[in-house]
């Protein structure tokens, strides 16, 4: 059976799940990444070097968001959401680290920010947050 999740089961999978995909569009290219993420139920927060997706998304804050889950071919849920994208700074900044921190320290060996850029020694963290509009989401169960 394929369906429609409804609005509790996507927050749900965004709520539940730590990894998820931007896609971003600008220059002519699309760029598709995952990441490591907390949500909030209105933001996504994440960190991240310099780097293409950023440089990206920066030109064009318009971003697709997805979060999936897969038990085999046919038992699988899937979110997209469109969303902006907004780099934070300050006290945004500060929340969005601890959230992350909360949330996703305890899975990983080196919780974000304990990263060392190689060159300068430097933690190179870039805090932003992608507001998500027009959620959906599918799946697919084997009955």
């Amino acid at each position: 059976m394929v369906g429609d999740l409804n609005a509790l089961e996507i927050e749900r999978m965004l709520g539940d799940s730590i990894i998820g995909r931007i896609g971003c569009h600008a220059f002519g290219r699309t760029y598709v990444v995952p990441i490591t993420y907390a949500y909030d139920g209105q933001y996504v927060y994440a960190n991240g070097a310099e780097g293409m997706k950023l440089h990206m998304m920066r030109s064009n804050p318009h971003v697709c968001f997805e979060v999936d889950t897969m038990d085999g071919l046919a038992n699988w849920e899937s979110v997209i959401a469109s969303g902006t994208f907004e780099e934070l700074h300050g006290e945004l900044a500060s929340r969005a680290w601890r959230l992350l921190v909360d949330r996703i320290g305890k899975h990983v060996s080196k919780p974000p920010g304990e990263t060392v850029h190689p060159k300068s020694g430097k933690t190179p963290e870039i805090l932003y947050r992608l507001r998500l509009d027009d959620k959906t989401g599918r799946f697919e169960r084997r009955v």
